[in-house]
């Protein structure tokens, strides 16, 4: 009986050693998931935001074609892609973001043709951005998933690329933030929080971040969806 029972144990133990990844993954999907959606902005905080929450959620974003991380652009990409982002995944949290490309220039409305002349069209203008991020956040509610939207980062004036302008965020989120709060939705003021220390955050005349900056919005990204999953 003793030699049975050590047998038993040795085998059990041994199953632990040689199936790992196995355990690893059972707990994983455990755990809730969370999907980013968003800009080039929120692909440099990611990385921080998974390290953060490891072991707390699952945390992925919009992956291109070849399963890398997508940039999400503007509204008008948003509702073109939105089925192929959230997959068939349950997702229990959303933190998602749109503004940085629908308010920059380009040739064609609609498009993603850069533009620094002022007399171009913004890619989504804000009753184009209204229109379109409206649907968005319909669809979104159909996951039941719980949704936070993010603020659009502020940057100086006429940085480096397509043409932005500094005074375009805070219209952009006043548009997004009325859309939000009649849909009770959770607000990540992003824009907020990064506005009074901005260039100590980002690199000159750019609307990125820079490593540090990216840390610093990882935190509040990672409040926010503590907060949600609470």
């Amino acid at each position: 009986m003793q030699r049975r029972n050590f047998i038993k144990n040795v085998l059990l133990g041994t199953g632990v050693c040689l199936f790992p990844n196995l355990l690893i993954a059972n707990s994983e999907k455990s755990l809730p998931n969370v999907m980013l959606l968003g800009d080039s902005v929120s692909i440099g905080y990611t990385n921080f935001v998974q390290e953060m929450l490891k072991g707390k959620a699952n945390v992925t974003r919009a992956k291109d074609a070849k399963g890398g991380f997508d940039n999400c652009w503007g509204t008008t990409k948003g509702l073109e892609n939105l089925d192929l982002w959230l997959g068939d995944t349950k997702w229990d949290v959303i933190h998602f973001n749109f503004g940085l490309h629908d308010l920059k220039h380009v040739k064609v409305a609609g498009t993603g043709q850069n533009s620094t002349d002022p007399n171009d069209p913004q890619q989504a203008d804000l009753k184009a951005y209204k229109k379109n991020l409206k649907e968005i956040v319909v669809q979104l509610k159909v996951t039941g998933a719980k949704l936070i939207f993010a603020t659009t980062t502020p940057y100086p004036d006429k940085p480096g690329g397509p043409l932005r302008r500094a005074d375009q965020p805070a219209k952009y989120n006043k548009v997004a933030k009325k859309i939000m709060k009649k849909n009770n939705i959770q607000i990540n003021d992003l824009h907020g929080f990064a506005l009074p220390n901005l260039s100590d955050l980002q690199p000159p005349k750019d609307v990125h971040f820079t490593k540090e900056g990216s840390k610093l919005l990882a935190q509040q990204v990672v409040k926010s969806i503590m907060t949600a999953l609470k």
